[in-house]
């Protein structure tokens, strides 16, 4: 597609930045997302904070609307002393999964850097949000707004109404369960996120009928033929197993009260709203660099940014998508902008030049031409293991220099079983996607039973994989927070799987 004629003059010179520019900058960013790049993205919303702002969003895990907790404001205090130390620095933005998308671009950078993040969130991320399936199916970003005010009312008045103490310590076991608190593998038909808040009273009512049985078969007697049909009854009614631990408490917990079921409803759906970002980190930051990179690169073409202004561009995405050794400190795996930046930049190359190479790994796409509708064909309908499985080419690993370790737990030694090479091509893409998959590197955890006709002992079942057990302290706090929840003994059952 061809590039514009090239402008009389830049839209901006100098470091400096006001409204007028950030407007014209704005416009000319998406008519080359619009034209060049055939970007959808919902309506966009941005908002020039304070880095003290900034660190406020940090703290309430970057949405703009939040109920009150103490950990945020640990997280504040934490994040602002080594700001203000020198020991971190800040996002250049945040994006919000919204419609319309919200994106917070820091009062402190320069104009060159404005150009970037916007183009970066506003228009990367934003197509990125909108056109995923997982982001489609799992979230709402129609309602995401309406229901955080909803929540934070909702959890303010519970404050004035039972005390800041008993929300409190509500709160801190929501949300030490919200990572075993998501639906991975079904989606329950449900209302939208502003009509959940709408129907609070009449589902208050739905669930209070539903936890009532429990107590139904406690004065009569059972004989033992009509106890195995009971207990198959009362698994297929209580939709045992059940992998979301807040929702099985929300609906089933014999000692909560109305609000208590409601509050941890809030917290499972924002839990379950995060849940696809976790699945498509490395395709959802390479989607946005890939964006950037092409949007700020034309603007530079046609005459629109100075070569100072690219220059800085260029500084701040390489240092962005730069991929540290192996072995270097703070960094154990892959950095998701580089890898996927990588990628998106290579399915570029196998589309318009590719090799024998490529032609032989990629049948269906190599010399296609069409790059663009190869990769937004991909940000639509994968996550990141599938991604990786698919497109991962030996280029990139060749480039990256990849390697697969085995750690055996009888063995003193890591062992390195693939190498960038023939024999181990296709072992590093399936040991990379492997690191990728959330539902295989989260803890396997699921509600099994409740010993209903006995002391009412909730029973968990934590399948390991390889042979990989829970870590004690951490299992051992987390069943503390579920008896709590719960009101009675809580047992786990460990499995190794085959």
């Amino acid at each position: 597609m061809a590039r514009t004629v090239r402008a009389a003059t830049p839209l901006f010179e100098g470091a400096e930045w006001d409204f007028d520019t950030l407007r014209r900058s704005y416009d000319a960013i998406a008519k080359v997302a619009a034209e060049e790049l055939e970007l959808n993205t919902y309506p966009n919303q941005v908002e020039i904070i304070s880095s003290e702002q900034m660190l406020d969003a940090y703290s309430s895990i970057g949405m703009p609307l939040m109920y009150h907790h103490w950990s945020f404001g640990k997280r504040f205090m934490h994040d602002e002393q080594l700001y203000r130390k020198g020991a971190q620095g800040l996002a250049y933005e945040i994006v919000i999964n919204s419609n319309p998308c919200i994106s917070y671009c820091m009062e402190d950078n320069t104009m060159a850097l404005q150009a970037l993040v916007i183009a970066h969130a506003a228009f990367g991320h934003n197509h990125f949000f909108r056109n995923n399936h997982l982001f489609r199916q799992w979230t709402d970003a129609d309602g995401i707004l309406d229901y955080l005010d909803y929540a934070r009312t909702y959890v303010t008045q519970c404050e004035e109404r039972y005390g800041a103490r008993e929300v409190e310590h509500l709160l801190d076991a929501a949300h030490a369960l919200m990572p075993a608190s998501v639906f991975r593998h079904r989606r329950l038909p449900s209302a939208s996120l502003r009509e959940e808040a709408a129907r609070r009273r009449e589902r208050q009512e739905e669930e209070e009928r539903s936890a009532n049985y429990l107590w139904d078969t406690l004065d009569r007697a059972v004989r033992p033929s009509e106890a195995d049909e009971e207990v198959r009854e009362r698994k297929r009614r209580m939709g045992l197993p059940e992998e979301n631990l807040l929702y099985f408490l929300e609906r089933h917990s014999p000692i909560l009260k109305p609000w208590q079921r409601e509050v941890l409803r809030i917290v499972r759906n924002i839990a379950q709203y995060f849940y696809p970002q976790r699945q498509t980190k490395v395709m959802n930051e390479g989607c946005a660099c890939f964006v950037h990179y092409y949007i700020t690169n034309a603007l530079h073409d046609a005459g629109q940014l100075t070569d100072g202004a690219m220059l800085e561009i260029l500084h701040n995405h390489t240092n962005v998508v730069t991929q540290p050794g192996y072995g270097t400190p703070g960094h154990a795996t892959f950095n998701p902008y580089a890898i996927g930046f990588a990628m998106m930049q290579d399915i570029r190359r196998i589309c318009e030049a590719p090799t024998e190479e490529d032609r032989e790994w990629f049948p269906d796409i190599a010399g296609a031409k069409d790059w663009r509708g190869v990769l937004k064909d991909a940000w639509a309908n994968y996550r990141d293991e599938s991604f990786v499985q698919q497109f991962l080419s030996p280029k990139v690993m060749r480039d990256y220099r990849m390697f697969a370790l085995t750690d055996d737990e009888g063995d003193p030694f890591y062992t390195v079983n693939a190498i960038h090479d023939e024999r181990g091509y296709r072992e590093l893409r399936a040991a990379l996607a492997r690191s990728l998959d959330v539902s295989v590197n989260d803890p396997d955890i699921h509600v099994s039973d409740v010993d209903l006709l006995g002391d009412r002992r909730l029973r968990l079942r934590h399948i390991q994989r390889d042979g990989v057990p829970l870590d004690p302290a951490t299992r051992d706090a987390t069943l503390g927070y579920l008896g709590q929840l719960w009101g009675y003994e809580v047992a786990l059952d460990e499995i190794r799987s085959e």
